[in-house]
């Protein structure tokens, strides 16, 4: 028997692959299926089923692909209503794989269908439970999401079906089973993940906040307190996952067609696409297509696309490193963008070899940035990071609003105002301004390394707050 998970730093998501005997499993895939598909050729496995925990909101998982190539059978656990082939489970149901056995364990909470799936092995030991969204480690899933999509959900009643969940479904289980979640710490599905992705559940028994001793009305306070509105792109990749999508051949296809500078901006004055530049910060700062937005693939790029990018069906076309063409379409996809219509070619050097016009953002560091506080002490300071990040430490007379919310908060920024612009490390700020210097904004300036380097310096007064919990 094996168990692997494959994580995802990005999306902060655990896919798993197990295999028996010459038969394979895989619990909530990525959109991308190939690489699944190899390892069963690996291993002389035949892919027997894809198990889903639930219908995901913030990913397009890979089920409906990975069936179409592999003839895996869709499973589901109960009360699952989804648009296209599928087996819907019953509780309690054993699913034969290989030399093992899978258990269905139906645990409505997170949302009404969640299901969790517990690995018997050859011995008939209870050894592993695959959680999905129902229990983290560290946390449980959040409550608020299935409401989005289902008009007579609340909440709290979610949250009441997830704490009968927990404790009959779950907590009487043995403490030597392994927890294998579908998250980890940088995750929207929780609150207070942990950086490990694994775990025992005796361990969370007495670690987990979640789990811990309490009636079910301080359960659904506990959980519901300083939940955070959830990204938009949400409700969409859920109905996503319940109708069906298209071929992610198709949307590579598509998105990797090279485009010389003329065709991009053809294209780009003709379709009104987003022009999506995903180099490193410090590199866009320096030349840019004007109007283009950075998000750099070397972040939390596609969390930030679905937080920043309000409408899932945009037309989008890539500026990139070049070899990563394909890599960034993927990544699109995987969060619902399936209307990719090409890159430039050639890139940003291309751009500017024909002649067409270019842009660049002022990027100061922070020693520069001291000198110029010192001279006048009313500079205008803007820390995009979160609230929580902000009252934890911020700089003495620092304005706060986060990019999360930055299409909320524009009205608060005066554009005859310079700003000088910092998140924790340089990747935020820069997105932050860039969407900003699109919409006319031209006096920000970029903090190179962020917060992080402020403090360095020793050059700036910080104020220290302990964090309150509604802030998360």
């Amino acid at each position: 028997m094996k168990i692997e998970q494959i994580y995802t730093g990005c999306l902060a998501q655990g896919a798993y692959y197990i295999e028996s005997n010459g038969e394979a499993v895989i619990i909530d895939p990525l959109r991308e299926v190939q690489p699944y598909i190899e390892k069963a050729t690996n291993d002389n496995a035949k892919i027997k089923y894809v198990l889903e925990t639930h219908f995901h909101a913030d990913f397009v998982s890979g089920h409906i692909d990975l069936a179409e190539k592999t003839g895996a059978k869709i499973v589901f656990g109960p009360t699952a209503k989804p648009n296209f082939n599928a087996y819907i489970a019953t509780d309690n149901e054993i699913l034969n794989v290989g030399n093992i056995q899978i258990k269905v364990i139906h645990t409505p909470g997170h949302t009404m269908e969640s299901t969790c799936y517990l690995l018997i092995d050859e011995n008939g030991k209870e050894t592993s439970l695959f959680t999905g969204d129902t229990l983290f480690i560290g946390d449980v899933g959040r409550p608020d999401l299935a409401q989005k999509v289902v008009a007579d959900l609340t909440q709290e009643k979610l949250a009441s079906h997830l704490y009968e969940s927990l404790h009959s479904k779950i907590m009487p289980l043995a403490n030597d089973i392994i927890v294998y979640p579908a998250h980890g710490a940088g995750s929207a599905c929780g609150k207070n993940m942990s950086k490990e992705t694994t775990d025992t559940l005796g361990n969370q028994k007495q670690t987990n906040y979640a789990l811990q001793p309490m009636s079910k009305a301080d359960f659904i306070e506990k959980v519901l307190d300083g939940l955070m509105p959830p990204p938009a792109y949400f409700p969409e990749n859920v109905l996503m996952n319940i109708k069906g999508y298209q071929s992610i051949d198709k949307v590579i296809n598509k998105g990797t067609t090279a485009l010389t500078s003329t065709e991009f901006e053809l294209i780009a004055n003709e379709t009104n696409a987003l022009i999506l530049d995903t180099r490193d910060a410090q590199i866009f700062a320096k030349m840019f297509i004007p109007n283009s937005i950075n998000i750099g693939s070397n972040g939390s790029f596609a969390p930030w696309v679905g937080a920043l990018i309000t409408d899932i069906k945009q037309p989008i076309l890539l500026v990139t490193d070049e070899g990563k063409e394909e890599e960034m379409v993927t990544r699109l996809a995987r969060v619902g963008y399936e209307n990719t219509l090409g890159y430039l070619k050639g890139g940003i050097d291309a751009w500017k070899k024909a002649g067409k016009l270019t842009n660049t953002i002022k990027s100061i560091t922070a020693n520069e940035l001291a000198n110029i506080l010192d001279k006048n002490p009313n500079t205008n300071i803007l820390d995009v990071r979160k609230k929580s990040e902000h009252f934890s430490e911020h700089v003495i007379g620092s304005e706060n609003i986060a990019l999360d919310y930055i299409n909320q908060e524009l009205s608060a920024i005066d554009k005859n105002k310079t700003y000088y612009v910092h998140c924790a490390g340089g990747y935020r700020s820069m997105i932050f301004i860039s969407i900003l210097k699109a919409r006319g904004y031209d006096n920000l300036i970029d903090v190179q390394g962020g917060f992080s380097a402020i403090k360095a310096s020793e050059k700036f007064q910080i104020s220290n707050f302990v964090c309150p919990s509604t802030m998360l």
